[in-house]
């Protein structure tokens, strides 16, 4: 895995990690979230613009990375109205890049080696550790390893996609209906004064973080292939960790201690 991929995925994992906490700790967190994603799509327009550079190619990657990304919205409000966070996130960020790299060499024909398959493994072992499993999967399991088939799909699709435009603009473009669609549904559900409340400088911090947090991860995809990154960025789990102790007064047990270690010796072996 080259350095300049390795950089920019361990960027991505610490911006993902800053948006979740910021989230989290907002007091309607689904309002929040239509704010950042509106925020993000309006911050990020004129910048999308400037850079450029869509050729026509792309709009299958668009549209096919757009619907998966609006599945991935849906599914996870669903998981968190039905199952503790601490089962759904961990499983769903843990599994999705293993299911990349088993999809990468049984459908797409890549190569890969001993020292990829045991980095990638011992990155999502240590994604789970640090955030636990609770006794039984359940409800809680069943939608992380829904989500993780989404993420590690829309990986794919957007390894294949950022040849054919460059990241911001293929960002920009691929979230927009999303976004809209998403940020309907809360205005509808919970009303547009919900919304409103939740125009505070978290959320709006939240939103630069959202696309920028995925735009380094495209650039990442354009400098590696989709397993690595896929692995490396859900360290964001590990440093989502150490900000929950540090922001959330959360506890950090020597689980997340052996799975920080597990991750560490991952990204080593992904980066030899």
């Amino acid at each position: 895995m080259p350095t300049s991929a390795l950089v920019l995925a361990l960027a991505a994992a610490f911006v993902h990690a800053l948006w979740n906490v910021l989230l989290a700790n907002a007091r309607d967190p689904q309002a929040a979230t239509a704010v950042a994603l509106l925020t993000a799509e309006v911050v990020f327009a004129i910048p999308a613009v400037l850079v450029g550079h869509v050729d026509r190619s792309v709009w299958p990657f668009l549209i096919a990375s757009g619907a998966l990304q609006l599945l991935y919205f849906a599914l996870l409000v669903t998981a968190y109205a039905r199952a503790p966070l601490s089962v759904v996130y961990p499983i769903s960020r843990g599994l999705a890049p293993v299911l990349v790299l088993l999809a990468g060499v049984a459908v797409l024909g890549h190569t890969t080696s001993p020292a990829q398959v045991a980095g990638v493994c011992l990155v999502g072992a240590g994604v789970l550790l640090v955030r636990g499993l609770v006794r039984g999967l359940g409800v809680g399991g069943g939608f992380g390893l829904a989500i993780a088939f989404v993420i590690a799909t829309y990986t794919l699709v957007d390894k294949r996609g950022v040849a054919h435009a460059a990241a911001l603009p293929y960002l920009e473009l691929s979230m927009l209906a999303p976004t809209v669609v998403y940020a309907s549904a809360i205005a509808r559900v919970k009303g547009l004064a919900a919304v409103r409340a939740e125009l505070r400088p978290q959320s709006l911090v939240a939103g630069v973080a959202t696309f920028g947090a995925y735009c380094l991860v495209l650039l990442a995809l354009q400098r590696a292939a989709a397993a690595p990154v896929a692995a490396v960025r859900e360290t964001s789990v590990v440093i989502g960790a150490l900000l929950a102790r540090r922001f959330l007064a959360e506890r950090v047990g020597w689980p997340r201690v052996a799975g920080a270690a597990c991750v560490a010796g991952g990204i080593a072996l992904l980066a030899l």
